[in-house]
């Protein structure tokens, strides 16, 4: 099993920036990839970014160039930074853990991020 716990989000002024982190614990060593979705109102869940055992990357073309996502390996975390955000980029973001040995996908409990305009 893995659990995912994320942190960082809030309200922010059009233009700002948001850090958000994910703390993994668990069965850590099974995790194949990580990655941030976000679920806006009425909308399905999306994929913002996502990032490799190996450190590959990629993104939604929405947030390409505005979004970065890392992982810190020693921490068991995964981070997603957030600048220019715009109002559309707001939603609940939902760190993602990837397991093929343990059957599928972990979410952890999702952070609120709301950007006014």
């Amino acid at each position: 099993q893995v659990h995912l716990v994320e942190s960082g989000g809030g309200l922010v002024q059009a233009g700002g920036s948001l850090r958000l982190s994910c703390a993994a614990s668990g069965s850590i060593s099974s995790i194949n990839a990580m990655g941030w979705y976000r679920q806006a109102p009425g909308k399905q869940r999306e994929l913002v970014a996502h990032i490799s055992s190996s450190g590959s990357t990629n993104y939604a073309d929405s947030v390409k160039d505005r979004f970065t996502i890392s992982r810190d390996n020693a921490k068991n975390t995964v981070n997603l930074q957030m600048n220019s955000l715009k109002p559309e980029d707001t939603a609940v973001y939902y760190c993602n853990a990837f397991a093929v040995d343990l059957g599928g996908h972990y979410w952890g409990q999702g952070t609120q991020v709301t950007v006014s305009s």
